[in-house]
């Protein structure tokens, strides 16, 4: 891939309290608008809010398949200790074929301890659930594209595993890898992953980009072969008194306010092509009001045809 790529938009939401029905409704309104893709969370529950309903990612992934035609479908991030590798290979093959090919593998090694133990899975160091995404990634992709796999590691073991269909986009879905972490993370990223993105809070954007450029440098891949999005709380409105309404309750939606960007259209468009001029090219979006639907409009209207 080239650096200088289209920049696209995807919507980055949460499916806290959604029910079926209205995640579904607000798929068509992204999709109809021309966004990208749709991203949705692998939690059991949102965090803090352990009792709100919350819909498991790739079952309402696949439901969304079957009410969406063109729009990308992914996940930031499946949470690789919740499945083995080996099986989700085969699922994420199958949901390719579901969606006709739209789908977007987002992974990483999870984080958020409390799901862990309420679920019965052993939560293990950083180090270890690092080294398990590596042999994970090496697994999946494998299935992806071998006849058979055949992967002998410390956590996992495969023998001989047929994978088939292959998943419909060759030679697989695009993976992407979320995390931020720059001795590990990003050297998977730079050795694994079509894309990384760069989660919301960090900070020095500049100083992980040096960090991943260094991984892709040492593991012998082309930094321009690799894209880059970035998970970011936008907050927009028309005038600005607006955004100031909508921000007061935004900056409570801690680390994404941290890296957010705020303002009305004209402004939001000058604080995107900042970010472009660095690099990214996907922007997955956490609209600070949770993507209502004139936001959605909104963005798309005002803001989306200047990267046209």
């Amino acid at each position: 891939m080239s650096r200088a790529q289209k920049v696209n938009f995807g919507v980055f939401l949460p499916q806290a309290a959604l029910s079926f029905e209205d995640l579904a409704e607000r798929a068509s309104l992204i999709e109809r608008f021309g966004y990208h893709s749709l991203w949705l969370v692998d939690h059991m529950w949102p965090p803090r809010a352990a009792d709100v309903d919350h819909l498991e990612c790739l079952i309402a992934l696949c439901g969304l398949a079957g009410r969406t035609e063109r729009l990308r479908l992914g996940s930031l991030v499946l949470c690789n200790s919740f499945r083995n590798p080996a099986l989700l290979a085969k699922m994420l093959s199958t949901l390719d074929h579901v969606c006709k090919g739209r789908l977007e593998v987002g992974i990483g090694a999870g984080w958020f301890v409390d799901e862990f133990q309420g679920y019965g899975y052993e939560f293990p160091s950083t180090k270890d659930r690092l080294a398990q995404l590596k042999e994970s990634l090496q697994i999946i992709k494998a299935m992806f594209t071998e006849p058979r796999t055949t992967f002998r590691g410390k956590f996992y073991t495969v023998v001989d595993a047929a994978n088939n269909p292959k998943p419909v986009q060759k030679p697989h879905p695009p993976i992407t890898v979320g995390g931020s972490g720059e001795k590990v993370m990003l050297r998977l990223v730079a050795r694994y992953a079509d894309r990384w993105n760069c989660p919301a809070g960090y900070r020095s954007f500049e100083q992980k980009l040096d960090a991943l450029r260094a991984h892709c440098q040492a593991v012998g891949r082309d930094f321009a072969s690799l894209e880059i999005s970035e998970q970011v709380l936008v907050c927009i409105a028309k005038t600005e008194s607006e955004v100031e309404a909508l921000w007061q309750p935004a900056q409570r939606l801690k680390p994404f306010s941290f890296t957010a960007i705020k303002g009305t259209p004209t402004q939001v468009i000058e604080f995107i092509r900042e970010r472009e001029a660095k690099g990214v090219s996907l922007f997955t979006i956490f609209f600070s009001d949770l993507a209502q639907p004139n936001t959605l409009e909104l963005f798309a209207k005002e803001v989306m045809p200047a990267f046209a």
